[in-house]
């Protein structure tokens, strides 16, 4: 039984105390578990390294622009309203959503273009544009798409999955939704076109996974675009984030930045707190770990023997690729490029090479392909008036490969060659506009957010790094101990770590004659 009696009051004033639970890191997963927790009844006490809330979705501010850190859109917007309402709260009346329209363009080096968008008919006069041979593939790619969707997110990524049992009764789905297959391998069946094989294949990488290994499941994606479209929230995700603390404090919780948890404690095989950095040590009846599962067995808990994810099984683990960011503002450039919008995808001349570096060569190639964000265009108060704001994401290799990039010596070279590429195919006269700029490299990743190697999106979501294979939800190295956030089920982007935080709600036992206030 996990309540408390406080020991200073009188037998005769004695009343349940609800319990505690630790979350390590604001990221979004750590603050919607947190919120998850509250409103099971539970004290919650978040703790973050970082200045602000957020996590990966955090935000840094410099002459005037707000640049945020990471991702970009909502594409699952009814996992926040679900978790809100599970608070007894509007998330709508917290957070302005916007839909956008299109959700990106995508570029080739040819000149062609590829606007994605909600609309069933305008995807298809896409889709015939480029090539008018694929419409009918393309609508059995959606066709696809929403069934991998139903047992991928719907069934799969909304429940517990640590039981060996949960993974053999989706097998049959597996095999019959050929899971085997890749995400690029799929759409080649489908289409015929290289662009449109490339459009409809990419997504794997918001959630740093191969598109040429990582499985068909992860087709869902274009359904969930086609069904709930894709939006910004204005503020940024950021904005998310700031909501979500206001709702756990007015649970009763509190958010703790600037604090470093250092070790997670355990007494004879059970999680009873965590150690700062500072030494000061925070009880706890359950504790739940935000910060990357690697970091949490290799580094939180090193003084603990593990039965599954030792040493030697994360070095053998294959983790996300890592990001070069080059975050940037521009001033006397409103209604500069009015046909750059929100989101545009710049392929490089190779796809398939190009990935292969980055994910399986681990090297760092000539060529690029940039994602680039330009919120001003959605959301004006990003930058100061007249100006934009952006960031250029190019995907490269993580730190853990032989000969690793040495980002110190490179970091410089890399930005001026990102530069280049955007003056020259998207944003012509780019560097005279130039004002703030901030570059973020794999040393920022591993250095900022403690994620092994610098991966971007911690554990890839290859078939045999998902579901079961990935890092449980309720650790099986420590009781108490439960883990959510990109390196756990269901894995990386903002529905999965939000989804991870629903899946904890359904693992955590519940407080004992505590009377949960809404």
């Amino acid at each position: 039984m996990l309540t408390r009696v406080d020991p200073a009051l009188s037998p005769e004033a004695a009343a349940p105390v609800a319990p505690h639970a630790v979350v390590i890191g604001a990221g979004l997963g750590g603050l919607a578990s947190a919120m998850r927790l509250g409103a099971k009844g539970y004290r919650v006490t978040v703790l973050d390294r970082l200045d602000g809330p957020g996590g990966r979705g955090s935000a840094i501010r410099a002459e005037g622009h707000r640049f945020d850190l990471g991702p970009t859109i909502v594409t699952v917007p009814q996992v926040f309203r679900e978790l809100w309402a599970a608070s007894g709260r509007d998330f709508d009346a917290d957070v302005d959503l916007r839909p956008l329209d299109p959700f990106y363009e995508i570029r080739w080096p040819d000149g062609s273009r590829f606007a994605a968008r909600q609309d069933t008919g305008a995807m298809l006069a896409e889709v015939g544009r480029l090539s008018p041979g694929d419409v009918r593939g393309y609508e059995r790619f959606l066709k696809d798409s929403e069934a991998r969707y139903r047992i991928g997110f719907e069934d799969m990524g909304r429940r517990p999955m640590h039981r060996l049992a949960d993974l053999v009764k989706v097998l049959p789905a597996f095999a019959r939704l050929r899971a085997d297959r890749s995400v690029y391998a799929h759409a080649a069946r489908r289409v015929k076109d290289e662009r449109l094989r490339m459009a409809l294949s990419f997504h794997p990488l918001f959630i740093g996974g191969d598109p040429f290994h990582v499985t068909s499941i992860y087709a869902l994606v274009s359904h969930l675009e086609k069904a709930f479209g894709v939006h910004y929230a204005m503020g940024g995700v950021e904005a998310i984030a700031r909501a979500m603390v206001k709702v756990i404090s007015a649970q009763g919780g509190q958010v703790r930045q600037g604090v470093e948890v250092d070790e997670v404690v355990l007494r004879e095989g059970r999680a009873v707190g965590v150690r700062l950095a500072s030494g000061e040590e925070i009880g706890a009846d359950i504790v739940v770990s935000n910060a990357d599962a690697g970091h949490t067995y290799d580094r939180l808990m090193r003084n603990v023997p593990k039965r599954r994810w030792t040493a030697p099984k994360l070095r053998r683990t294959r983790w996300s690729m890592s990001l070069f960011v080059w975050y940037f503002g521009t001033k006397g450039t409103r209604g500069l490029w009015p046909e750059v919008g929100h989101h545009t995808i710049l392929n490089g001349p190779r796809y398939e090479g190009l990935v292969r570096d980055i994910f399986v060569k681990g090297r760092l190639a000539k060529d690029m392909s940039l994602y680039v964000h330009r919120p001003s265009v959605t959301d004006p108060g990003v930058a100061p008036e007249g100006g934009d704001t952006f960031y250029a994401l190019s995907p490269v290799p993580h730190l853990g490969h032989d000969d690793p990039v040495d980002w110190a010596a490179m970091e410089e070279v890399y930005r001026r060659k990102v530069q280049d590429v955007l003056e020259r195919e998207l944003l012509p006269g780019l560097g005279k506009h130039l004002t703030a700029s901030r570059v973020f490299t794999p040393e920022t990743f591993r250095d900022r957010y403690l994620s092994p190697h610098g991966a971007g999106f911690s554990i890839e979501p290859r078939i045999l790094q998902s579901a079961w294979f990935r890092p449980h939800n309720v650790s099986e190295e420590a009781k108490g101990l439960y883990l959510v956030g990109a390196g756990t089920h269901p894995g990386a982007g903002l529905p999965g770590v939000i989804s991870s935080a629903e899946v904890l709600a359904q693992l955590v036992p519940e407080p004992v004659g505590v009377e949960v206030a809404r």
